[in-house]
């Protein structure tokens, strides 16, 4: 039996021990539980509202022997105690195992986890993934960034681990759900470090999540699954998919696509596949020296170590539209993270450490269906209609547009960044004006976004604060739809998924669906 005890708030200074004297001290309290077995430290945070006195906030995992006399939750919540679901995934299956393989199209975080999942249960899927291996995937964007040459099956999109292998490999998410726990798990048990169990803002580092990545391919081939990489989905022939590989018949297909694949996209549509418009958001990416960050978010004790590179989360709303952060990533670098050619997309990346000199964020602004259209082909086409004029606007070498906050509120190109130099392909920028490249709804949301933020972090808005833009694949523009049974309308055997599905946000709600995927899957052996 396993119980929480939350909201343990010390001192920077604090022990492990310390913390666990105050558990000890909370258990007691409740005088009807048994004697204590263990116990680890299973989230920390840190509250720095009040930067003269900032605290870390703890919740201890205890396990005890057993529950006498259970006190009820409302007796436990007094003392900011509660029990703790278990977090065991059953993975068997009834029936016969079908003579075909199920296929997973898609080796980012939803297709991987999926397909672990699968293997596990002995079902040895065949993975289909248009990109590289990891250690290719580095080489060509390497290659790409020297010589401006993209290929667009296996870049920052595209190839084993998906948009998240060149991110921040943040593990935070709004979901609320048991496997969650489960996901983190698996992701150390391939090598992620450890304290993505207890810190309340995990993240891996895009250095450290390819290791996990080759580690989860690994695992999935030794129980008998294949992964073929630089092997693209074209189309369906009944119970055969059509690859460049090859004709590969399955049992089931997951279609894992990630939000990048428009290609396929447009065969769906095409197809007769059931799929709506969905808003989503469009911005730039803003940097500032992260010691500015660290200095407004935690004071004096902005060089700690304990406290790491700050991080933020800022957001507005106004009338029917928001503007919002996304993706912050402390001690990191802006990417192009462009899949076609003639096209400049923007995102963020951080390594495990984050010891970069600058911190850099999207600031988006939502785009509703009536802004583009309201059909998932305007969706599409209104990024791409972006992405290339920022290719164009910054002179068609793919260097990115790149304004300081000053210029872009006087809606002219002419201050070159020089206290914050942009980080973007090692600085291949052009200065330009955003206000010629984004819609002026955006521009007029985000300058507006600018103003408030700067009253909640110092130097959030100053003029010489470089963005670069454009931030347009923040979430997939459309969704596939499926029934409750996770498959797709008028198909007995396809199983959207993922992000590029529309039912996912990041790299933890990514992989929780890839894995309630899989369930469905063995749920209808």
């Amino acid at each position: 039996m396993r119980i929480l005890v939350e909201q343990i708030k010390t001192s920077l200074n604090s022990t492990d021990n310390d913390i666990f004297d105050i558990a000890r001290a909370r258990i007691q309290k409740t005088r009807a539980l048994s004697r204590i077995k263990g116990m680890f430290i299973h989230k920390r945070s840190i509250d720095a509202r009040h930067k003269d006195d900032i605290k870390f906030v703890s919740t201890v995992c205890v396990e005890l022997e057993n529950m006498s006399k259970l006190p009820s939750a409302d007796a436990l919540a007094k003392h900011f105690i509660k029990l703790l679901p278990d977090n065991e995934l059953d993975i068997s299956f009834k029936g016969v195992a079908p003579e075909m393989p199920p296929l997973v199209v898609g080796f980012g975080l939803a297709g991987m986890f999926c397909a672990l999942i699968l293997a596990r249960a002995g079902l040895k899927p065949v993975v289909i993934e248009r990109g590289a291996d990891v250690d290719t995937r580095v080489a060509r964007v390497n290659e790409f960034y020297a010589t401006k040459r993209l290929d667009i099956d296996t870049n920052i999109q595209f190839g084993a681990g998906g948009a998240g292998t060149f991110s921040d490999g943040k593990l935070t998410t709004r979901i609320n759900d048991p496997k969650c726990a489960f996901v983190l798990e698996m992701l150390c048990q391939h090598g992620a470090p450890e304290d993505i169990r207890y810190k309340a803002k995990p993240h891996i580092g895009t250095d450290l999540l390819r290791g996990v990545v080759k580690s989860i391919d690994e695992e999935i081939r030794a129980l008998g699954g294949q992964i073929m990489y630089n092997t693209k989905f074209v189309a369906f022939n009944g119970n055969r998919a059509i690859t460049t590989a090859g004709e590969l018949e399955f049992s089931s297909i997951v279609l894992a696509l990630g939000h990048s694949a428009r290609d396929t996209y447009a065969y769906l549509m095409e197809s007769g596949f059931a799929i709506e418009p969905k808003p989503f958001s469009v911005g730039v990416r803003v940097e500032h020296l992260q010691a500015d960050i660290n200095e407004a978010m935690y004071g004096k004790y902005a060089t700690d170590a304990r406290l790491g590179s700050a991080d933020y989360n800022v957001s507005l709303r106004k009338d029917d539209r928001g503007v919002y952060s996304f993706c912050m990533c402390p001690g990191g670098e802006v990417v192009c993270a462009s899949s076609e050619e003639n096209s400049v997309v923007v995102n963020g990346m951080s390594r495990y450490a984050r010891d970069g000199i600058n911190a850099n964020s999207a600031i988006a602004v939502q785009v509703n269906r009536e802004d583009y259209g309201n059909s998932p082909q305007m969706a599409i086409e209104f990024q791409r209609a972006l992405e290339k004029r920022a290719f164009v606007t910054a002179g068609a070498n793919y260097n990115a547009p790149v304004q300081t906050l000053g210029d872009f509120y006087a809606q002219r190109a002419v201050a070159e960044p020089k206290r914050i130099m942009p980080s973007y392909m090692n600085g291949a920028v052009s200065v330009c004006d955003m206000n010629e490249i984004l819609p002026k709804f955006v521009c007029d949301y985000l300058k507006l976004g600018f103003v408030e933020f700067g009253k909640k972090i110092k130097g959030f808005d100053a003029k010489d604060v470089p963005i670069t833009g454009v931030e347009t694949r923040t979430s997939a523009p459309l969704r596939i739809l499926r029934n409750e049974n996770y498959l797709a309308f008028a198909h007995d055997n396809v199983y959207p998924c993922g992000e590029g599905a529309g039912y996912a946000g990041g790299i933890m709600s990514a992989a929780v669906d890839g894995i309630n995927v899989a369930l469905a899957i063995l749920k209808n052996i």
